[in-house]
């Protein structure tokens, strides 16, 4: 936790932990495999893999920012939006974030960075003009507890490795393609193996990180109410963010959906069937944690 006040929370520790042990012995099978199937191809695969990961890792913030489409504002800008932030970086004893505004109408938010002093937490239009001061205290405190955490930096690394499967793959293959040419039986088997088990090495990491998106979601929610004493204004803010998301068009929704395990409320709700693949646990799961957290502090 870095020294700061938010609550500790030793559950989502073991989970990030066992997390990155399990996606990091995934890859190196998946990278032993790939060696082994195109010999010729991989010093190539590592330099570049190796490469792309140090990328995303120190500039994870950015990259982010930018595909969100986040504009760091100064206080002079959204004075609002500094002022809450300034309150609640106060209260846990962290270094303020950059702050950041997204020109969107989906309500949301999201957090991100390697750690406490190269994150930007950045709130949308649309929330900031839907959710009254209290309310939106409770979903910054919620993405700065991810900050605290460090799930946030745990999470932008273990989505990059399912996405560096794909890229690992087309460039071995193509490595591999030229190493071997033609149409023989190499070639052949090349061409089934090497996508399948990027397939597999992919679908493992999706699992992973959408178990502990949920988990860490539920643990931003207590971290972030137990620090502002106000759990009812947090739920009130999601009952609020997620429905006035079902009344955004589908269209913006889905521009918004590939960044749903960093958003505060997910831009596309996954039914009964599919939760499983859910980067988020459903608002009921939610609403009943702070209910008993409120039950816990006495208040309504």
């Amino acid at each position: 936790m870095q020294g700061t006040r938010f609550a500790p929370d030793r559950g989502l520790t073991t989970r990030m932990v066992g997390t990155m042990f399990l996606i990091g012995l995934l890859y190196v099978v998946f990278v032993g495999v790939l060696v082994a199937l195109l010999r010729g191809a991989w010093p190539f695969v590592l330099v570049v893999a190796g490469g792309l990961f140090v990328a995303q890792f120190w500039f994870s913030d950015r990259i982010a920012a930018f595909g969100m489409g986040a504009r760091e504002v100064s206080p002079q800008e959204a004075p609002e939006l500094h002022g809450a932030v300034d309150r609640l970086c106060a209260l846990a004893d962290m270094p303020k974030p950059r702050v950041a505004i997204a020109d969107s109408d989906v309500p949301n938010a999201f957090a991100t960075g390697r750690d406490q002093r190269n994150a930007l937490v950045c709130a949308t239009t649309g929330l900031l003009r839907r959710l009254e001061p209290e309310e939106l205290e409770g979903v910054l405190a919620h993405e700065l507890s991810h900050v605290a955490h460090r799930d946030v930096a745990v999470m932008t690394i273990a989505s990059f490795l399912g996405v560096l499967a794909g890229i690992i793959t087309r460039i071995g293959l193509w490595g591999g393609l030229r190493r071997v040419g033609g149409r023989d039986a190499n070639t052949a088997l090349i061409m089934v193996l090497v996508p399948l088990v990027s397939a597999v090495v992919y679908a493992i990491s999706f699992l992973l990180t959408r178990m502990l998106s949920r988990y860490r979601e539920l643990s931003a929610d207590r971290a972030g109410a137990l620090l502002t004493g106000r759990p009812s204004a947090l739920a009130s803010a999601l009952t609020k963010v997620t429905g006035q998301i079902a009344r955004i068009p589908t269209r913006d929704l889905r521009q918004a959906e590939p960044f749903n395990a960093f958003y505060f409320a997910p831009a596309v709700s996954r039914d009964s069937l599919s939760r499983l693949l859910s980067s988020h646990p459903t608002l009921e799961q939610r609403l009943d944690q702070l209910g008993r957290i409120s039950t816990q502090l006495g208040r309504p």
